[in-house]
């Protein structure tokens, strides 16, 4: 079994899609904050470009990312997000936390 995983996106919105952006990410709070192997999913916006958001996520393991993945609401945004933002995700391994 692996330790905790995390996720951190960047997402940058087109021009003229920051709302969109915004509302897709705020319907993917609440159901992916719900599944059972999640143990931290927030949304920040950058203060110097309004326009990027950052999703830090965190899940007990490879398996919970896998079942997140899989999940229906993240297949919508995977749907959705690829017209709307520029994408990147960084899926880290624990170093040294405390």
């Amino acid at each position: 079994m692996s330790g905790p995983v995390k996720i951190v996106a960047v997402l940058t919105a087109r021009a003229g899609r920051e709302a969109a952006v915004r509302a897709l990410l705020d319907s993917m709070l609440a159901p992916s904050r719900a599944e059972a192997g999640n143990l931290r999913y927030d949304l920040w916006q950058d203060q110097a470009d309004p326009a990027r958001f950052i999703l830090d996520e965190l899940y007990v393991d490879d398996a919970a990312i896998a079942a997140h993945r899989a999940s229906p609401h993240f297949q919508a945004y995977l749907a959705q997000i690829g017209a709307l933002a520029e994408r990147s995700a960084f899926v880290l391994d624990a170093v040294a936390i405390a």
